[in-house]
């Protein structure tokens, strides 16, 4: 079956941390001859992960994007973060290819880890193959794990290999569809054998299975096996790439990335059953020449670039897009860049000096721009406080925290105006510190780190009056402000309340204001050390001094009487609560309970997730304070899968020693 060389094709490389999709990557650049050595994940040799934090990790913390040709056709990949910390970045680089390669570990508990990155190109209708790595290191049959597997996928799975065992190792394989077998030779192509006796009848029965499977979308096929009848090669093959390219099924492979086993087979399943971009342009709602951005990377040498798929026509270097003039045009390969003057259909490149364009945007000459791709989110709840180490980098922080952001969509960044602290929000610690890091290789800012301030309130159980007076005389103009107050407690979730009550002109109009100011000043720091709410205030009496009476000396009054108001009105502490949703296998559902109740959450719901194998949903109540650190134990207790949403929901009293330790670590904070 001939290749097709209708425009360039985009693969993207899914799947959980650790399965071997950089590894991946760098085998088929070596076996298409793209590079001519194959470098080594372990030894920081591979044209992906280039960064020093990648190699550092020793894993993917960013998308790599690289290019090879076979056979005449050329191929782009988008190399995809597997770790939960690090997969929002490559959400978009997926949308916009042509087919994904879930890459998957041969032992069943790791292999399962892949369901999240199945549920999510069904989800965006994205076909897909299963490529089983490390094959070399199988020890299960194959057929188990592609019963365990087959529940996380809605699409039947189409098995295309039988393995040949020697002893207790795969040394090869047969292609069901084909009807050829395999024997592994390591480095180099495998070689051609005849298929074992053993596995004749095996052979028989599964490639059967496969036509009964390719039958269910062809009714010519579906009629002559039940005649009987043997389909020719054209037939089978047709209709696997058809299977394949239309989302109907997903094929299963296998291989070794390390030793190159299997993967000319997958290059070769790539050539015919790869899609051609015009389908993804039709499952993106692009008409007309276009192109998606679907990344800016600020990293490279040459600056700001935006990395984009181009289709429905060619682009030019100076074409005027979105009503910018578009830059120079540049192929990635990893962190290398090579200067092209146009783009054909298909291609994935890199735009120089496109100002302004965000990721998830459209590049049009027309206007008329799709809907930006949607994607499956996953939440962003570990937050910590940074500030520079040197205080002249302060506006340095602020720049070089924009453009990560920019780069990176799933990290957020605010100044909490109450506690006055920066904010970072990401994926999680291990997201957080390899931006940390990234903030200092780069932009040479070097910061302090610490958990944001949980934001506790106090309130009041009593009703008080008080009054405040300021008085000083110090030659010629004195101060002279004179106010009585009565502060009552609210019910919850009321925030603050003020009452003028004064009458015959005991103070001036014009100073109730100022009052109105003390009182909120003194608010703003209660008798505890934190902002008080859910309180009224009215304002009974007062005196003032024709001459010393001024806004400063009211606003005085107003903040000595609310501060020995508060005091005397049993104030007691209060802490967020945030209602939490938590998404998890549920193998791991009783330890995430467990967990929730050992933080002093408590339980609203739980239920199975919908559309997903085996998964809880579960809904809990838990202290702000109680979610440091969850994310964290959340992938402990299911291997990395595990992932919350939270948001806050009420104010809850804390009283006893835990308030007391709250109170202890505020004053111990602000005597630092």
């Amino acid at each position: 079956m001939p290749g097709r060389s209708d425009g360039t094709r985009a693969i993207a490389l899914v799947g959980p941390g650790g399965a071997g999709k950089t590894s991946l990557a760098e085998a088929l650049l070596f076996c298409s001859e793209a590079i001519g050595r194959q470098g080594s994940v372990d030894a920081g040799s591979c044209v992906g992960d280039s960064s020093p934090e990648a190699r550092a990790r020793g894993g993917s913390t960013e998308l790599n994007v690289m290019h090879f040709d076979y056979l005449g056709d050329h191929f782009a990949l988008v190399d995809s973060p597997g770790s939960v910390g690090f997969v929002a970045d490559g959400a978009l680089g997926i949308a916009a290819c042509d087919l994904a390669v879930v890459v998957i570990d041969p032992e069943q508990d790791r292999a399962q880890l892949a369901e999240p990155a199945l549920r999510q190109l069904e989800a965006m209708d994205i076909p897909h193959i299963i490529f089983v790595n490390k094959i070399d290191q199988a020890r299960g049959r194959l057929r188990d794990l592609l019963e365990a597997l087959q529940p996380l996928s809605a699409k039947p799975l189409l098995a295309r290999h039988i393995p040949i065992w020697e002893g207790d190792r795969i040394t090869g394989f047969v292609d069901v569809g084909l009807e050829r077998a395999f024997h592994y030779v390591p480095g180099k192509p495998s070689e051609r054998t005849e298929i074992p006796a053993a596995l004749m009848d095996r052979e028989v029965a599964d490639r059967m299975h496969l036509l009964e499977q390719l039958a269910d979308h062809d009714d010519n096929l579906l009629e002559q096996l039940l005649m009987d009848e043997t389909p020719d090669q054209k037939t089978v093959l047709t209709d696997l790439a058809k299977e394949t390219g239309d989302n109907l099924g997903v094929p299963v492979m296998f291989g070794s990335a390390q030793n190159g086993f299997g993967v000319r087979r997958l290059l070769k399943a790539l050539r015919h059953e790869a899609p051609s971009p015009d389908r993804a342009a039709d499952r993106l709602g692009a008409d007309g020449a276009c192109a998606l951005v679907f990344k800016v990377s600020n990293g490279n040498q040459i600056g700001r670039l935006a990395l984009a798929r181009v289709f429905g026509g060619a682009l030019q270097e100076g074409a005027e897009l979105n009503g910018t003039r578009v830059g120079t045009l540049l192929r990635m390969q990893g962190d290398k860049t090579t200067k092209v003057a146009r783009a054909e259909t298909g291609d994935v490149i890199a735009i120089a000096k496109l100002e302004g364009v965000q990721a998830g945007e459209w590049l049009t000459a027309n206007g008329k721009a799709p809907p930006a791709p949607a994607s499956d989110r996953i939440a962003a709840n570990h937050v910590v406080a940074i500030a520079p180490r040197n205080r002249n980098d302060d506006v340095k922080l602020s720049t070089a925290l924009h453009k990560l952001t920019e780069e990176d969509t799933s990290l957020t960044w605010e100044q909490d105006e109450v506690h006055h602290e920066t904010l970072l929000k990401g994926m999680g610690d291990e997201h957080l510190n390899v931006v940390l890091a990234r903030l200092k290789r780069r932009y040479g800012v070097d910061v302090t780190s610490r958990p944001a301030t949980i934001g506790y309130k106090e309130s009041i159980r009593k009703t008080v009056t008080q009054r405040g007076r300021h008085k000083k005389q110090s030659g010629g103009h004195g101060q002279y402000g004179d106010c009585v107050i009565e502060l009552r407690p609210l019910p919850r979730g009321s925030g603050f309340v003020l009452e003028d009550k004064i009458t015959g002109g005991a103070i001036p109009r014009q100073y109730i204001p100022a009052v109105e100011a003390g009182i909120r000043d003194a608010m703003e720091k209660g008798p505890l050390g934190f902002p008080v709410v859910d309180v009224a205030v009215t304002l009974t009496d007062g005196s003032f001094h024709s001459v010393d009476s001024s806004e400063l000396a009211f606003r005085t009054a107003g903040r000595i009487a609310m501060s020995e108001a508060l005091a005397a009105a049993a104030p007691y502490l209060l802490e967020p609560i945030a209602k939490v949703s938590i998404l998890a296998p549920n193998a791991a559902t009783s330890r995430v309970t467990s967990t929730i109740s050992s933080r002093r959450g408590q339980m609203l719901g739980m239920e199975p997730r919908e559309g997903w194998h085996r998964w809880d949903r579960i809904e809990a109540l838990m202290p702000e304070s109680a979610l440091r650190g969850l994310d964290a134990d959340l992938r402990s207790l299911s291997q990395g899968l595990a992932t919350y949403a939270a948001e806050f929901d009420h104010l809850q009293e804390i009283s006893g020693k835990l308030a007391d330790e709250v109170v202890h670590q505020k004053k111990e904070l602000e005597a630092a």
